[in-house]
């Protein structure tokens, strides 16, 4: 039989109490991401990471604007639990001290036919204004995400579990 070394063993809850400054850093890893790691279920049920287009709709949630071409679009279609992971790290420094971010819940496609896809072009836009090249593609449609949690890294040791509530923007 072996055993767990020591130093493998927690010893205790690596998740701090959420408070203003964490939720302070989710938002701001959200409102300047403009991509994310996207990962999804194919019908196998095997994990597909993929990198996508990443905005939040002037409700404040994320959002993506996707080609139903794509093998994530079809993922999310069949199955929509989805995580999306933001944050880059900075120029310098061990990349896994740098903030970042993963938003776990589900995707929603929006009709690129309905008058909310066309709010939602004229603020996405605003911050994506290359997606006006393909933006009116028949097979492109936003994707609204509806986060359950948040798990946020903010740098080594500062671990926190966000609400939906604790990532939405200051009313």
């Amino acid at each position: 039989m072996t055993s767990i070394p020591p130093q493998a063993t927690p010893s205790t809850n690596p998740i701090r109490p959420t408070d203003d400054e964490a939720r302070a850093l989710a938002q701001s890893l959200m409102s300047q991401a403009r991509f994310a790691a996207l990962a999804t279920l194919d019908s196998s049920g095997s994990p597909l990471v993929t990198r996508v287009a990443f905005g939040l709709c002037a409700a404040g949630q994320p959002i993506s604007l996707m080609s139903s071409l794509a093998q994530h679009s079809q993922n999310l279609a069949a199955t929509p639990a989805c995580s999306l992971l933001v944050g880059e790290p900075g120029p310098k420094g061990d990349p896994l001290t740098h903030p970042r971010l993963s938003l776990v819940g589900t995707a929603q496609f929006v009709s690129n036919q309905s008058p909310e896809h066309q709010e939602m072009a004229t603020h996405y836009l605003r911050s994506h204004p290359k997606s006006k090249l393909y933006i009116g593609f028949t097979d492109f449609s936003f994707v609204r995400f509806s986060v359950r949690r948040g798990n946020l890294n903010g740098g080594f040791g500062k671990a926190f579990t966000l609400t939906p509530d604790d990532l939405s923007p200051p009313s």
